[in-house]
Parts: C-alpha cells; structure tokens; sequence
C-alpha cells in the first residue's frame, strides 16, 4: 500500500515533467546539467573554505589534508605542485565562483530560451488543434474556457514552467550541496537532512490549500472570460436598454473570487516565505548543539559543512517557494493538460483528396442525422446540379441549417452519403473543399478591421487585389457605401460592425464571398433580419449571381427565392415537395399556405 502511494506521488510530480519534455525533448537535460555544473563549482568554491579555516586557526592538517572525504581536492592541487599559500587557496575560490557565475549565466539564458520555445510552440499547437476540432465540439464548448486557456492560461503556463524548473534546479543544488556536507561531516549532514525532512512535512497543508486556490482560480477566470465575450457582444443591447450595470455586478462578483483566489495564494505564500529560515535555523541550532555535546564533534568540520548546509538551506527555501509558486498557477497546467485532452479526442477526421473545383454536381443519398437521440434529418435524396440555385425552406426545426452544415462538412457524415462529382465527403481535405464554399448568414460575420481586409480576408495589398476588392464591392452594391466612406477601402469598420447597418453588413459579406475564388455560395437566412428596400438590394445581388455559382439559400422569406431553380421543402427532416416557385404553388397545399401568409403580412 506505501509503495504503491509513492509510485503514484512520483508519477503526479513527473507527469508535470514528462508533459514540458514533449515539448521541449532532450533540450530540458540540457538545462538541469547546466544547474548541475552551478552546484558543483559553488561546492568546489566553499570546498576551499576549509583548508583557508585550517590556515586561520593554524589547525595544519586542515590546511593541508583537508578534511573528511574532500581531500581529493587538496591532494589534486598537490599533485599539480601548487601549494596551499594563502594567495593561491583565494585564487582558486575565486577561479571556481568565476566559473560558476559563468554558468549560471547561461543557466538562466537557456531557461529563457527553452520558455520561449515551449510557449511558441503550445500556442502554435493549441491553435492547430482547434482548428482541426469538431464543429459539434466547438458549438458545445464554454468560450470562455477557449479564450481563457488560449490567452490568459497560457501566459499562467508560462509562470509554471519558470517555478516548476526553478525548484527542480533548488533540488540539484540542494542533494549537490549535502553530498559536499555528507563527505566533510556525515553525521551533522544526516542529522540536518533528517531535520529538514521533518520540518517540510509541517508545510504540507499550504501545498494542498495552495493547490485547491489555484483550481478555484482558473474554474473562475474561466468564466469571468466568457461574462466578458457576452459583454462585449452584447454591449450596443446592454447600453440602449440600461442594463449595463446589471451585467456588470455579475462579473463584479467573478472578480471578487479571482482576487480572493489570489489573495489565499499570496497569503499561503507569505506562510511560507516568513517562517521557513527561522524553522531550519532551529533545527540547526539543535542538530549542532547534539553533534558537539554528545557525539563528540569537531567545530571546524561542523563550521564548513554548516556553510554547505546553509546554502543547502537556501536553496529548500527558494524551492519551497517556488515549488509553491508552481502550485498556485497549476490549475491552469492541469486546465491545459485537459483542454488539449479534450480537442485531441474530438478531432475532425477527414480524408485527403484535394479538392479542386466543382465539375458535376453535388448528390444526398440516404441522408439522416441526428444529435444524440434526436432525429433531425430523416433519409434526404437530393442533386444539386453545378451552378444550380436551390432554396431550402421550412418550419424552424425542420433541418434546413443541419442539412447545409453537413454539405459543408461542418458535421462528418455517418449515415448516408454525400458525393461531389462522384467522390465521397468525407474523403476530401476539409480544408481544400472549404475554402471552395462562400457562407453568408443572418449574422453577417464582420472583422474589427478595414473594408479592405474584410473584404479580401487580410490579402496582400497591391494593385491587383485592390482592383480585385473594388470588383466585389461594386457586384456587392457597396461602391457608394465605400465613395462616402472617410478612408475609402482603409475605413474601419469597428467591433463587429458597430455602426454599420444590417444590409451594409450583409453587402460586406457578400462582398467577401465574391472576392474569394468560390464554387458553392451558401445564404443562410441572409435576408431574414432586413428592411423590405435592403432586402430587395440583396435579392438583386442574388439573382445577378445565378449561373455563375451554385447557390443555396435558407429563407423565410419566400419573396428572396422566386427565381430559384429549385425550391426544396423541408418538415421534420423529410423532403416533402421540391420545384420551381409556380410549380410549387400548384402542387403544394403547405407551399401555397406559405405564400398566402407571407403575402398577407405583408400588406
């Protein structure tokens, strides 16, 4: 039972470590030999401290042999003719904490330069990851805990690398600094070790508290990120409706927690850091007065293995601290450990013919779909010839964004098929496909950044793409809009399209589609949010755009679609009528239906 809690202690403490090596590999021996050399030439430096002791209280076996079992180096020395004179014992001093300065110098470059590494590659890693991670996945995901642990946790990753290799190098220098102690004066070495081992125990509690603020703090941040993304998103609503104050009690109340987590670290912090030195001077004071008055020891040996111990002390100090420190930003290690757990098991598969352009058509065969027990597609049958138009309309629930997601490839396909020009979806590079498809959606998707980079998604900027940018804006209906602007095509357009209106943001994103070298264009209820004159601005746009793409539109409104190919319609994840707008009317009672509404709301 002890043995197998110390195998599981070991594998909690190196797990930590295995998890920096993947990162950083065989570059991390590097730096725990280079905390190594530090230790020994500070060792051989406080050696020398004794054969100078000798010469100070004209103890002559001191000054020549040495003491205990480090004159090795005193008869190095001799065997190289150099006598122990005063002026040459300093200089060697001298020679092995020059050395050591030297070392530790480069130490603590390498360690920067291995942080720096480890976090670009994290970073760089996490960022790959998520995008390769299931639409299913990111859609049931907190966005707090996503943009927490994609900023702020990642920065806190990088306080634990520093204080978990901090007290790692603490422990070299602490066993390098006992075994110079043991080989002077083992009896005091042992007697000390086993003092400081009991004295480490009494601090067990703060490690465990210290442990459990560190979790409650990164289950917080977590989501006091996501009350802010609501914040912001929502702020023009929060603002007009004076509910401003309201919302932000309740990040009040976040930030309270977080501070107060913060405040429990720093306090078990300040436990540690008063009251470490005083409890090993005791022990000490004690371990010294026992070695001298009942085991018969000698001063000067106590005295130079006293000066390795102290350092030995200092560095248990600076390793309890820093093992401390570590512990309080490890719930953010842990939260990254599982977050990365978490994407790498919902990552998409997806097969890796490159998809070139669209040739022939697009063919559902058998389609179902489900979310959990929940059915939303029911055996679709459907083509889509190549530069067809079809709309889509339905019920809300009736499958119609599920069915366009899945031609997307935003969900794999698990029962049925889906085939492009004969070839299966899901065997094609999701990314090569993708980015062959425009999308423009109720919420059109507008950038905190220029008309240019919306528009062109950030395309190097010379003639070509600017003439290319001005093509869409005008077959967009946007040049007035971009005439009156202050900057032009530079103007920016703020977050998420503040003082844009809804049909000048959904000019923008059709703009945007029409610049990028598409097959498929997709509108999802593009026109749903508009005013009667806007949308008809847009449904022009549409029309214009028929035979040059194949288009697939989500409506509600039955007027945008009139000149659609086909009409699909949708109820309860069955197709039950498809045709032309005048076909449809005739041969559909629930079409019809459809119409007449419409018609009468809008009179």
């Amino acid at each position: 039972m002890i043995k197998f809690k110390i195998i599981s202690k070991l594998k909690k403490i190196f797990k930590n470590l295995y998890w920096f090596f993947n990162y950083l590999k065989y570059k991390i021996i590097v730096g725990l030999v280079l905390s190594i050399l530090v230790g020994l030439l500070d060792g051989l430096g406080l050696a020398m401290f004794m054969p100078l002791l000798g010469m100070v209280n004209g103890d002559s076996s001191l000054a020549s042999n040495g003491s205990g079992n480090i004159r090795f180096l005193i008869n190095f020395l001799e065997d190289i003719n150099v006598s122990l004179s005063l002026e040459n014992v300093l200089l060697f001093i001298l020679f092995f904490f020059t050395l050591k300065g030297i070392a530790n110098y480069f130490s603590h470059i390498y360690r920067v330069f291995l942080q720096q590494e480890l976090i670009r590659k994290i970073r760089l890693l996490m960022l790959k990851s998520l995008n390769n991670v299931t639409f299913n996945f990111f859609i049931n995901s907190d966005p707090g805990r996503i943009q927490n642990t994609m900023t702020g946790e990642v920065d806190r990753i990088q306080q634990a690398y520093n204080t978990y290799f901090q007290a790692v190098e603490q422990v070299i220098l602490v066993l390098v600094y006992m075994t110079f102690a043991f080989l002077i004066d083992s009896q005091f070495a042992v007697l000390i070790f086993f003092g400081g081992i009991l004295s480490n125990f009494m601090y067990k509690f703060v490690y465990k508290r210290t442990k459990g603020a560190s979790i409650k703090l990164t289950v917080d941040s977590n989501l006091f990120q996501g009350k802010v993304i609501q914040y912001v998103a929502n702020f023009k609503y929060l603002r007009a409706t004076g509910l401003t104050d309201i919302f932000s009690k309740r990040l009040e109340t976040i930030i309270f927690k977080i501070e107060s987590s913060r405040k429990k670290i720093g306090s078990l912090g300040a436990i540690l850091h008063g009251t470490r030195e005083p409890l090993m001077m005791l022990v000490v004071t004690l371990v010294i007065l026992i070695q001298v008055n009942y085991l018969n020891g000698s001063l000067g040996p106590i005295l130079i293995s006293l000066l390795f111990f102290y350092r030995a002390l200092t560095a248990l100090t600076q390793m309890q601290n820093a093992w401390n420190r570590f512990l309080g930003v490890s719930g953010s290690l842990d939260n990254l450990q599982n977050f990365q757990i978490s994407i790498t098991q919902n990552h998409e598969n997806f097969g890796n013919y490159k998809f070139q352009t669209l040739v022939k058509d697009i063919c559902i065969e058998n389609l179902s779909f489900s979310y959990g027990d929940n059915q939303i597609l029911n055996k679709i049958n459907l083509s889509v010839v190549k530069n067809q138009s079809i709309a889509i309309v339905g019920e809300s629930g009736s499958g119609k964004t599920t069915l366009v997601n899945l031609i997307c490839g935003l969900h794999p396909v698990s029962e049925g098929e889906i085939t492009i020009d004969g070839k299966k979806l899901n065997s094609f590079d999701r990314a090569y496909f993708q980015k062959r498809i425009g999308y423009i959606t109720q919420e059109p998707v507008i950038f905190n950044d220029s008309i240019f980079n919306n528009v062109t998604c950030w395309a190097d900027r010379n003639k070509r793409n600017e003439k290319k940018c001005m093509e869409a804006i005008k077959k967009a209906s946007l040049s007035q809009f971009v005439l009156n602007s202050s900057e032009g095509i530079d103007t920016m357009l703020g977050n998420n399209g503040i003082n844009l209106s809804g049909g000048q943001k959904q000019r923008i994103s059709i703009a945007r589609e029409l610049y990028k070298d598409i097959d498929i264009l997709i509108l999802d209820e593009a026109t749903s949010a508009l005013d009667s004159e806007t949308e008809l601005i847009i449904k022009e746009n549409i029309d214009s755009l028929k035979g040059k793409y194949t288009i697939i539109v989500i409506a509600h409104r039955l007027s945008t679609i009139k000149n659609m190919d086909n009409i699909i319609i949708l109820e309860k994840g069955k197709i039950i009528g498809n045709g032309n707008f005048d076909s449809l009317q005739k041969s559909s009672k629930k079409f019809n239906k459809m119409v007449q509404l419409q018609e009468v709301s809008s009179l």
